[in-house]
Formats: structure tokens, C-alpha cells, sequence
């Protein structure tokens, strides 16, 4: 969509964007295209949408045969789309992205999560689909450039934290491309990237990974610090002590050194010792 259209569908609708709601529109044709192309919709696939905005990409997964089915929390743009998208793939949910039972909706089907997302509900709904029974099989999302970066970080940069660890437990992240803010209007003060999540061939069940989530969420409580603390407070201190016996770290371990891979095992270790 370009800005002149934008802005006639605005003025149409007299339309002021909200910043709290995060309501930057992307008015770049070419990226849009980008986006689709990059997450490669399949005829009849099941896409979730959240924040579609005026449709601008909901159009472009819909042109390549997918099944879309959208979330969008202000009254006005749904009404909107109701009236201006009639598309018979286009299913359209009038909630709150990341407040809204994914769970009901998808009804136990895989699917895919594409979208330009507000950045006010960014890390909510991405934490949101990583604690599903069945996360989606691809995300391909539009963030702010810093939320980007941290999801992608590995423990070997200062964008590492909870968030990092927990997406890298279910997905294979990458940044793939990053979006100056002056293709968006309103114009945002951040810049912005394309991240790409692949879900993982083998990846906790749901039981596993609320308990590792729930003692990552801990460790990074005071990431600066010795964990060993922080986790003892939390859950016996017999087991921690054991976890850590059986794989060989010492009490001055901070949970910056640790991969994904090395915080499940913990988590088991001290399961196990329970």
C-alpha cells in the first residue's frame, strides 16, 4: 500500500493513527512483497495475522492462496476490513492479539504466524505462541529492530535474556533483514527488521517447556548475578546443587554463559532431582 492511498483511506475514515496502540503502517509496496516472498505462503495454508492493519499484507497472502485469518483490536480498521476485504480465505477476529485463545481458534490445526506487528504487543504475543500445545511451524514478523535483535541474540552478545532463551528452546531465529523507520507512516522513533523463526524438528512438549520457560524467566531475574541464588529461592536446593553437580558447573555460573540447549538440560537435570 502507498502512502497516498493510506492517506485517503485515513482521511476516509478520519483516522488518526494511536502511538499507544503502536499504529505505524507500512506504505513500502516493495517490502510488503518482500515479506510474502520471504515467508512463501502456500495454496490453502493456514496464516495467522495479527495487527493487519488496513490489509496491505493480508492481500499478499491471500493473492498466493492462503487461508487468512486475522486479529484486530481497533473497531475501526475492522470494520474496515469487513467492508473493503471479501475474500473468501479472509476470516477476520475482532480481540485482542495477546489477550485472544489461539488455541480455540486454530483448533488444533498447523499454521503459520506472518505479520507486521504492533510493537506494543510484540514480545507478548511472541512469548504467546512460544507456550502453545502447537507453536506455529514458521513466523515470519516485522519488529522493532532492538526486539529483533534480542530474540536472535546467542549468549554471546548483551541482547541475550529470558526472551532469547525461550524463543531458541522452540525456534531457529534470523534477523533477515533490517527496515529504516522511514517507510512507515506515522513514522516510528525505531527502526525496525524482518525475523524469521523456523520451529525446531524436535522442541520441549508444552508441559516441559512451561517449567523451563517458568525457571529461565528466574535465572534471568538478576542476570548479572551468580543464578545459583536465585534459582535455590525458587526451587530446592538440593536439587539445583545436583543439576549443576551432574553437569559441571560451578556456583559463580551466570545465566548469560549458558546456551538454550544448556538451560533445558538443567531444567531436566533438576526435574529429575525432584
Amino acid at each position: 500500500m502507498k502512502k497516498t492511498e493510506l492517506l485517503e483511506i485515513l482521511e476516509s475514515l478520519k483516522f488518526h493513527p494511536g502511538k499507544i496502540l503502536g499504529q505505524n503502517f507500512l506504505i513500502d509496496q516493495n517490502l510488503l512483497e518482500y515479506i510474502v516472498r520471504a515467508s512463501a505462503p502456500g495454496e490453502g495454508e493456514f496464516i495467522l495475522e495479527a495487527g493487519p492493519g488496513f490489509g496491505a499484507l493480508t492481500r499478499g497472502l491471500l493473492a498466493a492462496g492462503a487461508e487468512v485469518t486475522c486479529i484486530e483490536f481497533d473497531h475501526r480498521i475492522s470494520e474496515y476490513l469487513r467492508n473493503n476485504l471479501k475474500d473468501p480465505g479472509f476470516t477476520l477476529i475482532e480481540d485482542d492479539a495477546a489477550r485472544v485463545d489461539i488455541e480455540a481458534l486454530v483448533k488444533g490445526r498447523d499454521f503459520r504466524a506472518i505479520a507486521n506487528l504492533p510493537y506494543s504487543i510484540s514480545s507478548i504475543f511472541v512469548a504467546h505462541m512460544l507456550e502453545l500445545e502447537n507453536p506455529p511451524l514458521s513466523m515470519c514478523f516485522m519488529l522493532q529492530k532492538e526486539m529483533g535483535m534480542r530474540l536472535a541474540a546467542d549468549n554471546t552478545t548483551k541482547n541475550y535474556g529470558s526472551l532469547s532463551v525461550r524463543t531458541q528452546m522452540v525456534y531457529d531465529v534470523k534477523i533477515l533483514r533490517t527496515v529504516p523507520r522511514q517507510v512507515f507512516y506515522p513514522q516510528p522513533d525505531v527502526d525496525s527488521a524482518i525475523v524469521q523463526f523456523v520451529r525446531r524438528d524436535i522442541f520441549p512438549d508444552q508441559a516441559t517447556r512451561k517449567g523451563a520457560f517458568g525457571m529461565v524467566k528466574t535465572a534471568f531475574s538478576q542476570k548479572r548475578k551468580k543464578m545459583i541464588k536465585a534459582l535455590s529461592a525458587a526451587y530446592s536446593r538440593e536439587s539445583v546443587e545436583a543439576a549443576y553437580a551432574a553437569l559441571g558447573y560451578n556456583e559463580d555460573t551466570r545465566p548469560g554463559q549458558l546456551t538454550p540447549g544448556q538451560f533445558l538440560e538443567l531444567f531436566l537435570e533438576m526435574r529429575r532431582g525432584e
